[in-house]
C-alpha cells in the first residue's frame, strides 16, 4: 500500500530510504496527492487538527485567531478552522495576506504594521505558532473561557503555568490521518510544497540553506524510486 504518516518524536527519524514504523502512525496516502505533496501533510495537518479540536475544542461559530497564517502548520489550521465554520482571523505579512484569505481567513492582520490586539477584538481560541512576545500578548484578546494553544518551541521549557498548559507536541494518529486524507481527496484541504531536494542534500534543508523555494508549506526530501 502507498502510505503516509509520521513517526513518534522520540524514536529514530525517517530521513532515509526506508524506516520502521507502527500501524497507528500511518494511513493510506491520499490518492489525489503525489508522494511529494503527501509527505508535507502529516506533521502540519495533525498539529493543526490536534491543536484546534483535541486541545482547544474549537466549535462552529467561534472566533479563532491563528498566528503566522502562512506557516507550514498554520496554513492547515486556517483551512480546518474555516471548514469547521469558525470565524478565522489570521496574522500574516502583507505579501502573504491574499494567500491566507484564499485558505479561508475572513480577516488578515498585517503583523508588521499593526498590533493584532488593537485590531482583533475578543476571540474564543488562539492558535499560536510564533511564541515569545506574540504569545504573551495573546492572552489579552481571549474571551472569558477562551482557550490558547501554542506549538512554539520556546514554550517547551517554560515555568509559566499558563504557557505550560497551552503548549503541546503533536502525536501520530491514524484515525486523524484517514480523515485528513478524505478531506484532501475531496478538495476540502490543500497541500503545499515549499521545495523538493534529493536525499544527499538533506543537510541543506535542516540548515536553512535551500535557496530555490516555491512558496508555502514544507521542504520535502525526495528519494529516487
Amino acid at each position: 500500500d502507498e502510505v503516509y504518516g509520521m513517526n513518534d518524536w522520540f524514536s529514530d527519524g525517517a530521513t532515509a530510504e526506508f524506516c520502521i514504523t507502527l500501524p497507528h502512525s500511518i494511513a493510506r496516502k491520499p490518492t489525489s496527492l503525489t508522494h511529494e505533496l503527501a509527505a508535507t501533510v502529516p506533521i502540519g495537518a495533525l498539529t493543526a487538527w490536534q491543536g484546534l479540536f483535541d486541545r482547544a475544542q474549537l466549535q462552529s461559530g467561534e472566533r479563532v485567531l491563528i498566528h503566522g497564517g502562512a506557516g507550514a502548520v498554520a496554513l492547515y489550521a486556517v483551512q480546518l478552522a474555516h471548514r469547521h465554520k469558525a470565524h478565522v482571523i489570521a496574522t500574516a505579512s502583507a505579501r502573504n495576506a491574499d494567500f491566507v484569505r484564499k485558505l479561508g481567513a475572513e480577516e488578515v492582520i498585517d503583523y508588521q504594521t499593526s498590533r493584532f490586539e488593537d485590531q482583533v477584538g475578543k476571540v474564543d481560541v488562539v492558535f499560536d505558532g510564533v511564541g515569545g512576545e506574540t504569545l504573551n500578548r495573546s492572552w489579552m484578546v481571549l474571551n472569558r473561557g477562551g482557550r490558547l494553544v501554542t506549538i512554539a518551541a520556546d514554550s517547551e521549557g517554560t515555568t509559566d503555568p499558563r504557557v505550560k498548559g497551552a503548549f503541546f507536541i503533536v502525536e501520530p494518529n491514524q484515525k486523524q490521518l484517514v480523515e485528513i486524507a478524505k478531506q484532501l481527496d475531496a478538495g476540502d484541504l490543500r497541500a503545499f510544497v515549499k521545495a523538493s531536494i534529493p536525499l544527499n542534500e538533506a543537510p541543506a534543508a535542516y540548515s536553512g540553506a535551500v535557496s530555490e523555494k516555491r512558496g508555502y508549506g514544507k521542504i520535502v526530501i525526495a528519494v529516487a524510486a
